[in-house]
């Protein structure tokens, strides 16, 4: 199996690539558009090809590449069930596996950062890990205020479903803005100061609240766009023009 941990950072997206040693056929996890020829760059050097795309949720912060690979390498755009992404050539839903060559992505589904979010679990050579998406990060979680968002949701999703994993399990997150790559579901369990077992569903959602985070500065291009598989709208806000310029979209 190779693995590959990729990141973006204007908006401190990470990208994965999951992909077989035997049939060298590769997923990427997250793409961003702004990063397309890195990871067409990346492909070649490993001698892959690109068998889909697969994305944890909606992104509210950028604009994903999926449609630009696909004109590319002729890769299949996988999205969440019940994300609304029409374009999308197979929607993904927890109980059936994301498959390429030997390797199978195991879809978890964890609402609360929006409503139909899905992380990844992979089982690795001598190891595990679960790609998180904006679910849980190292020493937080995403937000819970726009696109379905529901703290109670979140919680669970946590809790029950992705500290049910083993405490071994590699976290691989979504995003992280201090420098963090990778961190573990124990370490998560004991350590994160939202969502360790010292905080019940009450507090959870009382810090939840409390967070008064700003608006999303690429939403109301990002989702929209997302929804279209990275397709520009019509209706580019004010200042996002150069997202959507042909040398970026082709």
């Amino acid at each position: 199996m190779i693995f590959r941990q990729l990141f973006e950072p204007q908006s401190c997206t990470y990208t994965y690539l999951v992909a077989s040693a035997e049939g060298r056929r590769a997923i990427l996890i997250d793409p961003v558009l702004e990063t397309f020829q890195r990871d067409m760059d990346l492909l070649a050097a490993l001698g892959l090809t690109l068998d889909a795309t697969l994305e944890t949720h909606v992104h509210a912060d950028h604009l994903t590449s999926a449609l630009k690979l696909r004109s590319l390498t002729d890769c299949r755009i996988l999205a969440p069930a019940g994300a609304g992404v029409g374009c999308a050539d197979g929607e993904v839903a927890e109980g059936t596996p994301v498959t390429v060559g030997s390797v199978a992505l195991s879809p978890l589904f964890t609402p609360g950062h929006t409503d139909h979010h899905l992380s990844y679990l992979l089982a690795g050579p001598g190891w595990d890990a679960v790609m998180t998406g904006d679910c849980l990060l190292i020493d937080g979680c995403g937000r819970t205020d726009f696109q379905g968002g529901d703290s109670a949701a979140l919680f669970r999703s946590v809790r029950h479903t992705l500290f049910g994993l083993a405490p071994d399990t590699l976290v691989y997150p979504g995003h992280d803005y201090q420098g963090r790559r990778v961190s573990s579901i124990g370490q998560e369990r004991d350590r994160n100061p939202r969502l360790n077992a010292q905080v019940d569903g009450a507090e959870f959602a009382r810090i939840m609240d409390a967070l008064d985070l700003p608006y999303p500065r690429r939403m109301d291009l990002a989702v929209p766009a997302n929804l279209a598989c990275g397709q520009c709208p019509d209706d580019v806000p004010e200042g996002m023009e150069k997202l959507c310029e042909i040398d970026v979209q082709g």
